[in-house]
């Protein structure tokens, strides 16, 4: 007995060809036993088979829960296999019959089974983007295919989604068993169901020694815990080991990057040649070949010749006669049935109806439209034919009544709304043939949507159109001498036929008359139509197969068309078989879904028939996938009549018409033929014939002949048209007198696809006439018949390796997606990142499938992918039901979704990328080369001509009488000289919000309030000379009086952003360790801190106690000091200047009284400043350039300064530039933030700035510390130039710890260049100057110019050699106001104890030098500077601490972040840095949340395509989490801790495997 056999083959793992082939066919639902001889029932069955196979399944992990809580036993032993009550099976629309065949369902799973559960990490989503509805929850969306072939199926009073594994849920395990490999041992065969948890099958006490079961710790982000999963065994091995310091160990984060880290150690396949050029480009690694992969072997194929075209038939010289003819001499026979929706036939148009109403609707066309009475059309113009797929009837009036005014029929889809998927196509496809009026029927055009007026909306992208109604009533009876002029036009178009390519264009194919009427000659040979016959049609009228036989062959032959509409099909699937019954049809028309939909609707079904048919044409049968559909339709029918065969697979394209169809035997067809071919051998494009039963195998069937009176051929896919070998897989070419014409309107891809001239492989042309190009991709088999193994639009080159789109599709429809995804709701494209394509896979999530369950799912068809196509998935991703774009008839639009994908627009709700095992073609990691010594570089710069990279400011020697100078040696001695000789000069004015002046100081003002500061810290704090004292105030003038306070006691002032009432928490902190590491024994302040500093919040945040003695300066006496304090030398500290760098370290430098009054001195000479200036500065007084320009220079020089605090900018963003217009400000300085707040904020509304006039400002300076930000300074200038803001004001400075002002543009002197350097050289640590606009161009403007006194040089970050002109290494800078030394750099000591005193270790070895740790390089260009000499510029690249190191290459984060922001409008904001090796991507999304996934491929792909670096993980976050300084600069490792600590509170974290 078969069954039984079946089942013992469970034990040695094989099953019987014959029964395999037998049980090939069936769909899942479909139960065993009908069809076999044996009278088991369906209980016993499950009985006999649950004993059978109990040994090999320890435990059934993927039943569904329900199913099992019946009988479960409590306890975690728990092994026994339960099987559930007897369950009906449940038919349902769960397979999609066209992606299915079993042998590769039985491949995945095997497949699967070989992996080991490989933990990745879950992405981690934020609680309120979970809540993820579907356009519309409440309807189970269609459950059509990838292709539109795919329709969806409603049955009535059952759930679509029902559809759970077949009727026990151990079918899995029953494939699983069977095709297992024998060796295994059962412990082995325990993979996990597909879908379900990975079954932990811990035998024992064995298993806890080996996996210490930790549950995870909570998921924060979610507020959900996770319960003790698989996913969330952390090993606490693995923990223990992270490296980062600081960081808790078990932060969630931290483990999910160790499990990331963990994936990706393991080696990636294939192993790829090693080599690298270390040249300035950087070489992508390129595909070798494979030396082992198949090469077709075979000869070179021959042309294969169809039949001719019988030559006695008396055919009818053209279709139009031949209607002409019918409708004459027989009037009443019938032509076409429609069906409605319950399968009544609601009309039957007979010849003669057909007849009289074309002639009508001809002379309508013709004589009565008129614009400007002149006739709206003429002869030859196209027409489009808007008709809904359930009217035939009417559309085969227009189409006939077309024919006959000699006007193109243009049939397109009914548009449904204003913005159809594709419809801007369709609307392009209009207008490029010139229609201007489309015909409907009534019910039509009172569906199209409406504009207010009424008349029909216009269409996104169409042409304006006139629409006529072409229903009876409208249309006027010709006069009986009026015949229309049509005659058999030849060459001229017959009607246009829309096709929609890969990229998503639609272009209009051209048919003409002469082949119109081949093809219908061509089609009554083939199928042998005879007259009168019936034929049952259910496929699309308006185009391909459906408009062929069923509105041209049909009419041809008198034939008799019943059309079964999309609409009937979804309501009664068994439809069109019925009407095959009760018309006696003796042709049907369907596709492979048609004829899967049946079979699932059968049972019960016992009095259809279909004895009747002769052919029953298959007309998608050139997808691969039909077979099983054709197989298992027959299994079910062949009881029921149908004989085998009947069944006819055809292969058509809309350029070539059909290419080839299986005949009847009694039509001369050879008998039918399969292949399984090796899918291996496939993706080489060579057929090898699988015979070992490989995992990886395509079982395709012919699509028959070639048609009559064709030639055909297979041909190269790329590059010029050889002939293939006869085992090699190539693109069909048809060359017949019945192929389209050409593309309307397009000639020159007209002339490549439809003009291709093979040639043999000694380059010789095959025959005279040209060849049309399929887009099928085939070969031709044994016995002449031509097989189909996909379409060239679903091609995906990847490396070398070729993929079919519809392969890949089957193979995740084959891990059981049912409970988390939509069947046939599946896309697959590629898409080009990196020079190669990379395979996207796009599915709906069912709306009750968990997130844990689809991570599970997702992960498993990659893991199916990569183990049967050898091709990894780029990226996965699930968007909610209903959302993708559907295709005319169900379907997905596939190119429309690839669209959405690349603009960002897809809103998937869950993604996987996995760019690391798809990208195999980065360039090799940089080995560093052993350097050049710093001798060698230096004669080699002689030998070269090049000069040493070094610059210098103006030599101050030359600048003033050094009696000021020595003068002015102190501060304090300048405020007191000034005081007393000039005592009522202004020199502060300090604006608020309204920008009215809150507070002034005039010289003795200034004077005084210093003095009495000095005698409150003398008398009330007890402070000696030399003690250090914090200044913790808002910028204003009692800060500045406060600095000159503590010089005139002798004390040194540090001065300290106050803490933000608001956010206490975070900014206490930073205020209290400057206070302790400074050691301040007393702190300055104002009423209102001072109550803060010891407020109850405060100490939330703080020890309180511990503050040192607190003073507040609002009311104290008014007191002199005995007398001031004189330093007894320059090199006395005078001040400390404390700053939190970019990287987190909090630094703080001394600066002494020569510095003090030095860089005073040069800013003076620089910027031109006397005191009849003004100055504007929109500046933070706390530290670098910022409190030198605040607090010193005024004092020094004598000028005026309007102090505007940038905190003031928050609620009124035109207070700096209408104070700067108001005091006419030569001169102003600004942050990098301040600049953005103006530019966004006035950038729309300039209105506000009314009477601002900047045409004073002769230069704006940004005070910046890093590398220019070119963008933002040029939008600026851009912006308010209007406003005269001269072009060549703006510019920046450039300071650092060691040096706070290096560079500053100043008043004198050449405007800053700007150069355009390669990004890819710096990369290499080089610079390699390149025009602008050229790729991977990245530009640079110098940063100001050099300051007096201050000398530059450019040495080698190693080696500490001086480099040559244009070479990129550290600044080093050698200067008078050099600030002294580190007073302490919290953390990080050492480090940094050669900043301030190195020297080089060739060359110049006196000089001692400050190193800036920025990275850069001196440029002498042609200008000349104020002394006469050539003009150096120097142009900052970046910081060192900051950059990345990352494939041995450095990286620039702002480069990265730059590209990263290009990416999609929705990214506020970005930084990185790095984890271990991991590059992680903080992107700020200003936008709704559930678009944040759709950043995650943008940011993967702009980062591989332009920066060759992978990504590890992508978080998107909130608006403003990206913390940044008061210079307006991103604090990247702050952000770094808080996103391992787990503070970030991000809306999506994907961890790209």
């Amino acid at each position: 007995m078969q069954f039984c056999k079946f089942l013992t083959n469970a034990y040695n793992c094989r099953t019987p060809p014959q029964l395999k082939h037998r049980t090939a066919s069936l769909p899942p639902r479909i139960p065993l036993y009908p069809f076999m001889v044996c009278d088991i029932t369906q209980k016993g069955y499950e009985k006999k088979r649950a004993k059978l196979l109990a040994r090999y399944i320890p435990l059934i992990q993927g039943v569904d829960p329900s199913l099992q809580a019946e009988n479960r036993i409590p306890g975690p032993s728990q092994t026994t296999t339960t099987v559930p009550k007897q369950q009906k099976p449940r038919p349902t629309n769960s397979r999609d019959e066209r992606f299915r065949s079993d042998v590769h369902t039985e491949a995945v799973q095997a497949a699967l089974a070989k992996y080991k559960e490989r933990k990745m990490p879950m992405p981690s989503k934020r609680r309120s983007v979970l809540v993820h509805s579907s356009v519309e929850t409440y309807t189970p969306p269609d459950t059509s295919s990838a292709s539109e072939d795919e329709g969806s199926l409603r049955r009535p009073g059952r759930l679509a989604s029902t559809s759970l594994q077949s009727h026990s849920n151990v079918e899995p395990w029953l494939d699983r068993v069977i095709q297992g490999s024998s060796t295994s041992s059962s412990a082995s065969s325990t993979s996990s169901h597909p879908g379900g948890r990975p079954a932990a099958t811990l035998a024992g006490s064995a298993a806890h020694a080996h996996i210490d079961l930790h549950s995870a710790p909570p998921d924060v982000t979610t507020g959900l815990v996770e319960s003790c999963s698989p996913e969330g065994l952390v090993c606490p091995s693995l923990s223990a080991l992270l490296p980062m310091t600081g960081v808790p160990v078990n932060s969630r984060v931290s483990s999910k990057i160790q499990q990331l880290l963990n994936t990706l150690k393991r080696p990636k396949r294939p192993p790829l040649k090693e080599f690298f050029v270390d040249d300035f480009e950087e070489l992508l690694e390129v595909q070798q070949p494979d030396p082992n992969q198949p090469k077709p072997e075979g000869s070179q194929m021959v042309v294969l010749k169809g039949e001719p075209l019988a030559l006695g038939t008396p055919w009818p010289p053209s279709l139009l006669a031949a209607l002409q003819q019918w409708g004459t001499t027989q009037p009443k026979a019938p032509c076409l049935t429609a069906l409605d929706t319950t399968g009544k036939a609601v009309y039957t148009l007979t010849y003669g109806k057909l007849w009289s109403r074309s002639l009508k609707l001809a002379y309508t066309l013709l004589n009565k439209l008129t614009s400007k009475n002149e006739p709206l059309l003429k002869p030859g113009d196209r027409v489009a034919l808007v008709f809904p797929n359930s009217d035939p009837v009417m559309f085969m009036v227009a189409f006939y009544g077309c024919l006959l005014a000699e006007l193109v029929p243009v049939p397109i889809e009914v548009p449904l709304t204003r913005k159809d998927a594709g419809s801007q196509q369709v609307g392009f496809l209009l207008g490029s043939c010139g229609v201007t009026l489309a015909l409907t029927t009534d019910a039509c055009q009172k569906g199209l949507p409406k504009a207010q007026t009424g008349e029909v909306a216009t269409f996104k992208g169409w042409p304006p159109l006139a629409w006529l109604v072409v229903d009876g009533k409208h249309l006027t009876k010709p006069p009986k001498d009026w015949h229309p002029l049509a005659q058999d036009m030849g060459a001229e178009t017959a009607y246009i036929e829309y096709k929609t390519s890969k990229e998503g264009s639609t272009v209009g194919v051209t048919v003409s008359h002469a082949s119109l009427l081949a093809q219908c000659r061509a089609l009554t040979q083939a199928c042998g139509y005879s007259e009168a016959e019936t034929l049952t049609n259910v496929l699309d009228f308006k185009r391909d197969a459906g408009l062929w036989h069923g509105v041209l062959t049909s009419v041809m032959n008198r034939m008799h068309v019943i059309s079964i509409p999309y609409a009937l099909m979804k309501v009664n699937p068994l439809s069109w078989i019925q009407k095959v019954c009760s018309y006696k049809a003796r042709a049907a028309l369907v596709k492979s879904r048609d004829m899967h939909w049946s079979l699932l609707a059968q049972r019960g079904q016992r009095d259809v028939s279909l004895s009747s048919l002769r052919m029953l044409i298959v007309a998608d049968g050139a997808n691969p996938w039909s077979i099983s559909s054709c197989d298992a339709f027959l299994n079910v029918f062949q009881s029921r009549g149908l004989r085998p065969e009947v069944i006819c697979p055809c292969a058509s394209s809309p350029e070539a018409l059909t290419v080839a169809i299986r005949r009847p035997p009694d039509l001369g067809g050879p008998p039918p033929r399969k292949a399984v071919l090796s899918m291996n051998g496939l993706s080489y494009g060579v057929i090898r014939v699988d015979t070992e039963e490989k995992l990886s195998v395509l079982t395709v069937q012919d699509v028959g002949q070639v048609m009559p009176g064709a030639n055909v051929c297979v041909v190269k896919v790329e590059g010029t048209p050889y002939l293939c070998k006869t085992d090699e897989v190539g693109e069909i070419c048809v060359n017949s007198s019945a192929t389209g014409a050409g593309y309307y309107g397009l000639l020159g891809i007209t002339k490549n696809i439809f003009e291709t001239i093979p040639v043999t492989a000694g380059g010789v042309p095959v025959s005279d006439g040209p060849f049309t190009r399929t887009g099928l991709l085939g070969f031709v088999g044994p016995d002449n018949l031509v097989f189909v193994v996909g379409k060239l639009d679903g091609l995906m080159v990847v490396g070398v390796r070729r993929h079919n789109a519809d392969d890949i599709v089957a193979t995740a429809l084959a891990v059981e997606p049912m409970k988390f995804v939509y069947r046939g709701r599946i896309a697959v494209f590629s898409v080009t990142v990196l020079h190669d394509d990379r395979i996207v896979l796009v599915a709906e999530q069912r709306p009750d499938a968990s997130e844990e369950d689809s991570f599970q799912w997702m992960s498993r068809v990659l893991q199916a992918i990569d183990s049967i196509h050898q091709v990894g998935v780029y990226c996965l991703a699930l968007v909610p039901a209903n959302t993708l774009p559907k295709a005319p008839l169900g379907g997905i639009h596939i190119s429309e979704t690839k669209q959405r994908f690349l603009e960002g627009m897809l809103h998937p709700c869950n993604v996987l990328m996995c760019p690391h095992t798809c990208v195999t073609n980065l360039p090799k990691p940089r080995q560093k080369q052993p350097e050049v010594g710093p001798a060698s570089m230096i004669v080699g710069n002689l030998v070269a001509g090049k000069r040493i990279a070094q610059a210098s400011g103006r030599e101050l020697a030359h600048l003033e009488d050094s009696d000021q100078a020595r003068k002015f040696l102190f501060l304090p001695d300048v405020l007191q000289w000034r005081a007393h000789t000039t005592p009522d000069h202004p020199l502060f004015l300090l604006l608020n919000a309204k920008g009215t002046v809150t507070s002034t100081a005039t010289c003795i003002q200034l004077h005084k309030k210093a003095e009495r500061v000095a005698a409150a810290l003398m008398e009330k704090a007890r402070v000696s000379a030399g003690d250090h004292v914090a200044l913790v105030y808002p910028p204003g003038v009692d800060l500045i009086a406060a600095f000159y306070g503590c010089l005139y006691c002798g004390c040194v002032p540090v001065t300290v952003r106050p803490p933000h009432p608001q956010n206490l928490a975070t900014t206490l902190p930073t205020v209290k360790m400057i206070v302790e590491v400074s050691k301040s024994a007393c702190v300055l302040t104002t009423q209102a801190i001072m109550r803060l500093l010891k407020s109850k919040e405060a100490a939330a945040a703080v020890d309180v106690r511990t503050w040192p003695t607190i003073l507040d300066t609002d009311d104290i006496p008014k007191k002199k000091v005995a007398s001031i304090f004189r330093p007894p030398s320059p090199d006395v500290l005078a001040y400390l200047d404390f700053s939190v760098s970019t990287t987190g370290i909090l630094a703080g430098v001394k600066m002494s009284h020569a510095a003090t009054s030095a860089l005073c001195r040069s800013i003076k000479l620089q910027c031109e400043l006397y005191p009849s200036r003004q100055i504007a500065i929109c500046l933070d007084p706390y530290c670098g350039l910022g409190f030198a320009l605040w607090c010193l220079c005024s004092v020094y020089s004598g000028h005026q300064s309007v102090l505007v605090p940038p905190l003031e900018l928050e609620s009124n963003v035109s207070l700096w530039l209408s104070a700067v217009s108001q005091y006419k400000a030569r001169v102003t300085f600004c942050s990098y933030s301040v600049m953005e707040m103006c530019t966004k904020g006035l950038g729309a509304q300039t209105g506000v700035l009314r009477g601002v006039n900047l045409s004073c400002v002769r230069t704006c300076m940004v005070v910046a510390e890093e590398r220019p930000r070119i963008a933002l300074t040029q939008s600026f200038s851009k912006l308010f130039k209007d406003l005269g803001l001269p072009a060549r004001a703006v510019s920046t400075t450039f300071g650092c710890r060691v040096n706070v002002a290096i560079c500053l543009q100043g008043t004198a002197g050449p405007d800053p260049t700007t150069v355009y350097v390669d990004m890819r050289a710096l990369r290499h640590d080089r610079v390699r100057l390149v025009e602008r606009g050229s790729p991977h161009s990245l530009p640079l403007t110098e940063s100001g110019k050099i300051l007096p006194g201050v000398k530059v040089i450019i040495a080698h970050t190693e080696t500490k050699g001086p480099l040559g002109d244009s070479h990129l290494g550290e600044i080093w800078v050698s200067s008078p106001h050099n600030a002294t030394g580190y007073y302490t750099v919290y953390g990080e000591e050492s480090l940094h104890a050669d900043h301030f005193s190195a020297r080089l270790s060739f060359g110049d070895t006196q000089t001692i030098w400050a190193r800036t740790g920025y990275l850069g390089f001196l440029r002498r260009t042609e200008l000349t500077d104020a002394s006469g000499e050539r003009h150096d510029a120097l142009y900052v690249v970046g910081s060192l601490d900051e950059t990345l190191e990352l494939r041995g290459m450095r990286y620039h984060p702002i480069d990265i972040e730059t590209s990263v922001i290009r990416a999609h409008r929705s990214i506020a904001e970005c930084a990185v840095f790095t984890w271990t090796n991991l590059l992680v991507v903080v992107v700020e999304l200003d936008g709704l949340e559930q678009d944040a996934l759709d950043l995650v491929a943008l940011v993967t792909n702009v980062v591989l395509e332009e920066h060759h670096l992978v990504v590890g993980v992508v978080v998107i976050v909130d608006p403003g989490v990206i913390p940044i300084n008061s210079r307006g600069e991103k604090q990247r490792m702050h952000l770094r801790d808080g996103f391992l600590a787990d503070q970030l509170d991000p809306i999506y974290v994907a961890y790209n495997m």
